[in-house]
């Protein structure tokens, strides 16, 4: 037998993939192995769903009869849970510099977390980055807990290491049993600065876990004018030696007028804003193709409404689980959920990564 089929033999045996896809072992034998000798039983697959109308109000009752589920366009045998899935949520907030004055609206929201997310026997585990991540809690059902992680939040380094966080909150959630939802919350800005982790190994490891991400966007304008920046370094230059207009005596009143001060990072979001439209956010990433949902944060009451609007998502959203039907087909595959009924709208995730099952 060749490298290459003895290549393929080995990752069809061994290689654990999909998001609910399990390799199975060939019982022990003293006889050489051939690829068909080598299988990958497929495991259920679960598919959260949301269903809203021309509104954007949340629709429940759904059943089984109402959904229509296309693995790779091939119609498949479903069933449909909703709301009997207990939650894990892990919330995932950026506490940099640039943070420091709008950590405190988001401490004051320790308590919606309870009434409103988790629901009956859901948990919940906090994390605070920057440069760092510092896990302020794990997975709790204490309310008591939950506000005093809120608590310890506060504004650390430069760097915000968004995509790090999301990693690390995606390996907090695998080891949570199989049948609750995990959901990841990211309270941040959209942008990266530092991460070692890239955003398709983020988006890999959700989709290899079941991990839906929804995401509260942290205006970039709102933290720089609110966020703590660092000094200016001082001009080399002494003011009676920098040119002036003509006429115009240096002095420290002149030399400050001449100074930007915290106004150049606020500038540059303004001149960068519509760019920003154009070019895709590891948020908005994270949310499209894990099935999510982003939100934006410019206020206290925006920033409490998001919360609650996330908390009746979950409690509303589907489970849809299915066996594939259509295993030989190797690569990603794509899923497609349709309501048979007229004016509403579904949001799931794209799909999935599967190896072929050589029999």
């Amino acid at each position: 037998m060749g490298i290459s089929k003895v290549v393929r033999a080995l990752f069809a045996g061994l290689l654990l993939v999909g998001p609910s896809l399990l390799a199975q072992a060939p019982a022990p034998s003293q006889e050489p192995k051939t690829p068909a000798d080598f299988t990958v039983t497929a495991r259920y697959v679960l598919v959260p769903v949301t269903v809203t109308d021309s509104k954007g109000k949340f629709i429940n009752g759904l059943t089984q009869n109402d959904f229509s589920l296309y693995d790779n366009h091939k119609l498949q045998q479903i069933t449909v849970d909703q709301g009997a899935h207990p939650v894990s949520l892990v919330v995932a907030i950026q506490q940099s510099a640039a943070m420091e004055k709008i950590l405190p609206q988001i401490q004051k929201t320790a308590s919606l977390y309870d009434g409103l997310v988790l629901g009956e026997a859901g948990e919940m585990a906090v994390i605070g980055f920057d440069h760092r991540i510092q896990t302020l809690t794990p997975f709790t059902s204490d309310p008591q807990k939950i506000a005093e992680a809120f608590k310890k939040l506060k504004s650390g380094s430069q760097a915000s290491h968004l995509d790090d966080a999301a990693n690390e909150g995606i390996n907090m959630l695998r080891n949570r049993e199989k049948n609750r939802k995990r959901i990841l919350l990211l309270i941040s800005e959209s942008r990266d600065n530092g991460s070692e982790m890239r955003v398709k190994e983020v988006m890999t490891a959700a989709e290899l876990n079941d991990v839906v991400i929804f995401t509260v966007d942290v205006s970039h304008l709102m933290t720089s004018l609110t966020g703590r920046t660092e000094p200016n370094r001082p001009n080399p230059i002494p003011p009676q030696a920098r040119p002036l207009p003509g006429g115009v005596i240096g002095s420290p009143t002149t030399d400050m007028q001449m100074e930007m001060g915290n106004w150049i990072p606020a500038i540059k979001e303004i001149f960068t804003a519509t760019k920003a439209i154009f070019v895709k956010n590891p948020l908005e990433v994270f949310t499209k193709y894990s099935g999510g949902r982003e939100y934006s944060f410019m206020t206290q009451r925006s920033l409490e409404k998001a919360i609650s609007d996330l908390g009746e998502e979950i409690q509303s959203q589907y489970l849809l689980t299915y066996k594939p039907n259509n295993t030989d087909e190797a690569g990603f595959h794509d899923v497609k959920v349709v309501v048979n009924k007229l004016d509403l709208t579904v949001r799931n995730r794209d799909g999935y990564w599967m190896a072929a099952d050589y029999r």
